[in-house]
């Protein structure tokens, strides 16, 4: 049977202030990680986010946390080689995982990334729910697919967001959310609703930070 991916609702006045209240407390950088070995305790929930290169990553989560340059944003694919972990007030770790889809990266230090990336995601119990970044203007792509079936093959609920929806049309939108759906449907993984943001205009934002305060 086919899920239907539908867009999550806006949240009640309730979920949406406990998804505010967490982020209006401090949001810091902790460590860049490079190997399993390094990375921090995992004595709170996590919850991670993976896209490919300018999908528009840190631009979210800055907009997340309210913080302009938490996240750094590079113009370059495939320059943030770590996994970065930022804490929230009494709340979960969240992940910013290395952008992919790049082509500027040498082959071996691609190849390394990427068995960090699946020791991560295989290996971390904290790990909740893994946010996939989805450009709204173009939907899902053939180098997002290798992430969804890594998420799948790990067992990692995932959600997808897609980013940038100020800048696609109504009728434009519906067809790409119908394409996304398409293709989560063959993902067992994939939770059955999508988020719909847009960093520049605030749009969804209050909505994704109800979902994360809302996972433990």
């Amino acid at each position: 049977m086919t899920i239907a991916f539908k867009l999550a609702e806006p949240p009640d006045d309730h979920r949406r202030e406990v998804g505010r209240r967490l982020f209006a407390g401090q949001t810091d950088f902790v460590k860049g990680v490079v190997a399993m070995d390094g990375l921090p305790d995992a004595d709170r929930v996590e919850v991670c986010f993976a896209g490919r290169s300018n999908v528009g990553k840190s631009s979210l989560i800055n907009a997340l946390t309210g913080r302009k340059g938490l996240a750094r944003a590079s113009n370059t694919p495939g320059r943030t080689q770590e996994i970065n972990f930022f804490t929230t007030t009494n709340g979960p770790y969240l992940v910013d995982l290395p952008g992919y889809g790049f082509a500027n990266a040498p082959v071996p230090v691609v190849e390394k990334w990427q068995r960090l990336l699946k020791a991560y995601l295989s290996g971390r119990a904290s790990l909740r729910r893994a946010f996939v970044l989805i450009d709204a203007r173009h939907g899902v792509k053939k180098v997002d697919e290798e992430i969804l079936s890594l998420l799948d093959s790990s067992a990692v609920t995932f959600q997808v967001v897609l980013t940038k929806a100020d800048k696609v049309k109504d009728k434009d939108l519906a067809r790409v959310q119908e394409q996304v759906g398409k293709a989560l449907s063959k993902h067992p993984a994939a939770y059955p609703e999508l988020v719909l943001t847009s960093a520049e205009k605030g749009l969804g934002i209050g909505t994704l930070r109800a979902i994360i305060a809302g996972i433990s």
